[in-house]
């Protein structure tokens, strides 16, 4: 992608980019090597391994660059707090969805820190593999990955020689992908990033201290669950299949390489819980089902936690911002080289951070343009079924009505 760019505008956002995270590199040397491991990665360059990029970048040797990522001393975390208030001023919206999710990097051996063979959802099986968990951060400007976090198995944090071998630091214990999650959403609120609204896939979107943290955290969240789900005692897909026909309503979730995203979709509103809400509920609790057209049996589910005034376009236009890491993940893997990196300690893994300059560059060089969304009045239900409030299509209310 970057060699379609125009080469002074490419030029131009690299060294502004430098020169917000240069202080970051006390000596020139890594300044410059950092210089040089971006542009590769962003170059037309076949395979970003540490020899290729060091070809790229006229080196004699790719020594420097492994030194880079594995040895010298620089602060991944300060620069990935530089990129967070840089994606901040070129992306940022005060309807910012924060998006969770993991990805695998498949392994050879036993010494890349935290690898095992364990389940990836990228090939779609057991693979000895790497899991990280990954942020990113979307609004209608652009999106891109703006933090990681590398699970660590148990059969790495019980053993603390293996640890320290991949310099993992003492302090690093176990911590579930969803406590890795809940970590990286704190340092998000804590930077300039404006986020509203949170999603993730039903691997966190079932854990109900996940959705609780959101709550506490006055977090707006439309996460995927299972069709197991209970809610207030049944599960969510016996509830979904108690819905009227009016309240399927046709929306799309977003463009997509084929267009619009277009499912059926029915929403309702639960109760308020008063041991949590108080007797003045400021936020509104929903269940959510995605149906597809063409194979109507595909259902997915979803709960959401959304402002008062919300409706049921503003959810289907948060849970499709789901699908944006996965282009996100897509483009750092294809275009930044993500999953071909060669470094096998801990501290290098961190240091993998080009996908965010990638995206801003995209964002700019995107038509600009105001696009005004259509939002569908929310119609109550006048006969609610288990004590939830369906979300009616007005289009079919109109339509059923005018033939009475």
């Amino acid at each position: 992608m970057s060699d379609d760019l125009p080469t002074d505008a490419w030029d131009r956002e690299l060294n502004e980019l430098f020169l917000r995270i240069g202080g970051r590199f006390t000596r020139v040397e890594p300044r410059r090597r950092m210089r040089d491991y971006v542009r590769g990665l962003l170059g037309p360059v076949g395979r970003k391994n540490s020899w290729q990029l060091a070809e790229y970048a006229g080196h004699q040797a790719p020594h420097g660059l492994q030194h880079l990522l594995a040895g010298s001393r620089w602060d991944a975390d300060e620069v990935r707090d530089d990129l967070q208030a840089y994606a901040a001023e070129q992306l940022g919206s005060l309807d910012g969805v924060f998006i969770i999710d993991d990805t695998g990097f498949v392994k050879k051996g036993a010494v890349s820190a935290g690898v095992q063979r364990q389940y990836s959802g990228t090939a779609g099986r057991t693979e000895n593999c790497q899991i990280g968990v990954f942020a990113a951060y979307a609004t209608s400007r652009g999106h891109a990955l703006v933090d990681r976090e590398l699970y660590l198995p148990k059969s790495w944090t019980d053993d603390r020689e293996r640890c320290r071998a991949a310099r993992i630091p003492d302090e690093r214990a176990f911590a579930t992908k969803g406590e890795l999650a809940r970590t990286m959403i704190t340092r998000a609120l804590a930077s300039p990033l404006p986020i509203a609204w949170v999603t993730a896939d039903s691997a966190y979107g079932q854990d109900s201290h996940f959705r609780r943290f959101l709550e506490d955290a006055q977090l707006s969240y439309v996460v995927a669950v299972p069709k197991s789900q209970q809610v207030h005692g049944p599960r969510i897909d016996h509830l979904i299949a108690q819905a009227p026909p009016e309240a399927w309503q046709r929306l799309s979730a977003g463009s997509g390489a084929k267009g619009e995203r277009l499912y059926d979709w029915a929403a309702a509103r639960l109760p308020a819980v008063r041991e949590f809400d108080g007797d003045e509920p400021t936020r509104q609790r929903w269940m959510l089902a995605r149906r597809s057209i063409a194979r109507p049996d595909e259902i997915a589910y979803y709960l959401a936690c959304a402002p008062l005034k919300a409706t049921v376009a503003d959810l289907v236009r948060v849970a499709g911002c789901r699908w944006k890491i996965e282009e996100c993940f897509q483009s750092a893997k294809n275009e930044c080289g993500l999953d071909q990196y060669e470094v096998r300690r801990y501290v290098g893994w961190y240091r993998q951070l080009a996908h965010t300059f990638l995206a801003v560059l995209a964002a700019q060089e995107r038509k600009k343009g105001k696009e005004i969304p259509t939002r569908p009045s929310s119609w109550t239900s006048r006969q609610p079924r288990f004590a939830v409030c369906w979300q009616l299509d007005p289009t079919t209310i109109l339509r059923t009505g005018a033939t009475q």
